[in-house]
């Protein structure tokens, strides 16, 4: 086994917030599903992480309940899952050490932020020497409103704001920052072949 298989915060959280509605890929669980049974199907390591931000009374406060992960997945016997409290997926967890001791030097990333875990975790996988393949179509992000906009603004006043990034700019911007430098991007059909 030389390969994991990273799957970043697909958890209900997100479902729990108003930006749901707007989310990239609201069927994001299914296509994590194919990249699972495709990495146990070649016995790769997979790798469950969720976030957490702990006494902050939000859907990401595990005191609420919503830090688990969306229903339809869940870890196989083995499979570790992991709590972080940064964007990226080594920086507060022992994701590093578990590859290492492992022997794994390749890894797949898919999961919920396209742009922000997501793409954080794979950039310091790239810093720290791992061959990594960013499975694009199955990430998912939310629009992302401009730096100027008030925090408190509904949903469809973000939308309706044409500053506001949609989900399609923010996953090519993110292809085309990963792609050559970080990683290898790829889809679910490419790197299953169904």
């Amino acid at each position: 086994m030389t390969n994991a298989l990273i799957v970043i915060d697909v958890q209900e959280s997100f479902r729990q917030r108003e930006d749901w509605a707007a989310v990239s890929d609201p069927e994001i669980v299914s296509k994590v599903e194919r990249l699972v049974d495709h990495a146990r199907a070649q016995d790769d390591l997979v790798v469950w992480v969720l976030h957490a931000d702990p006494g902050t009374g939000t859907v990401f406060d595990p005191a609420n309940g919503f830090v688990r992960l969306i229903d339809g997945l869940a870890p196989a016997s083995g499979e570790p899952t992991l709590v972080k409290t940064s964007h990226n997926a080594f920086t507060t967890t022992n994701l590093q050490q578990l590859l290492t001791l492992q022997g794994i030097r390749d890894l797949t990333v898919c999961g919920i932020r396209t742009e922000q875990c997501c793409e954080t975790t794979t950039r310091v996988a790239a810093d720290l020497g791992y061959e990594v393949t960013f499975v694009v179509d199955a990430t998912a992000t939310h629009p992302i409103a401009h730096r100027d906009a008030p925090a408190d603004r509904t949903l469809a006043e973000v939308l309706a704001d044409p500053r506001t990034l949609s989900t399609e700019e923010i996953i090519a911007r993110t292809e085309y920052a990963l792609a050559g430098r970080f990683a290898r991007v790829t889809t679910v059909k490419e790197l299953t072949g169904s």
